[in-house]
């Protein structure tokens, strides 16, 4: 997150307690479960990302802060990809709309795929940088990979059937654009912040949404 490790430490809880709302508003609709749990996810990815702050400032071991990062972009680089359009397709309500989800599913895995082969085959590092942490990673057609990961994050969300989904997923592609247009080094560090907060509407969905909202939004 922006800022500092106290920024990245606030956030992580604030978010981590929106995701345990989120849990207590289940109220028994399992297909639900890892939408739930996204907001618990990116309130951990911001913990994590305190401890690799830490270390580039050196206020923790250097193993510990190894570690963190590898976690940290793990979660950013591998996991969110699938995990998002997993999540969108596990509650949408109609066979039409799940089967919509599916390509943004295999895209995403595709795009895993490549990251964490990059992230294998050459150093990985980060850098401190004025109100950002700066992540490297050496990853052939950069720019396109960016892209198809945007897609895949953002694209379930935006074919959603519930409206709170649909605006999370838009908040996001808005961000995409303002930060891409801000700071490129600073990208994976910014837009996972900002995807943490706006994970708000997930907690929303959670609360007020039910089976017949998706309806009207539904494909046939």
């Amino acid at each position: 997150m922006c800022f500092s490790p106290q920024a990245d430490l606030v956030g992580g809880l604030v978010v981590t307690g929106i995701g345990a709302d989120a849990f207590r508003h289940l109220r028994g609709r399992n297909n639900h479960l890892l939408l739930a749990g996204l907001p618990l996810l990116l309130g951990t990815h911001q913990l994590v990302e305190a401890f690799v702050w830490w270390g580039v400032e050196g206020n923790v071991a250097h193993a510990v802060g190894r570690v963190a990062l590898w976690v940290y972009l793990l979660i950013a680089f591998v996991v969110l990809p699938i995990f998002v359009p997993v999540a969108v397709r596990a509650f949408e309500p109609t066979r039409a709309r799940r089967k919509l989800m599916t390509p943004f599913i295999v895209l995403g895995a595709g795009v895993s795929t490549v990251l964490l082969f990059s992230m294998l085959r050459t150093p990985i590092g980060v850098t401190e940088r004025p109100y950002h942490l700066a992540y490297s990673i050496d990853v052939s057609h950069g720019a396109l990979v960016e892209c198809l990961y945007v897609v895949a994050a953002c694209g379930a969300l935006l074919f959603s059937g519930y409206r709170h989904i649909e605006i999370f997923g838009a908040a996001n592609l808005i961000a995409v654009g303002v930060l891409a247009w801000l700071t490129v080094d600073g990208f994976a560090s910014l837009w996972c912040a900002y995807a943490a907060i706006a994970s708000g509407a997930i907690a929303l969905h959670m609360r007020y949404a039910k089976p017949h909202r998706a309806q009207p939004y539904v494909l046939t």
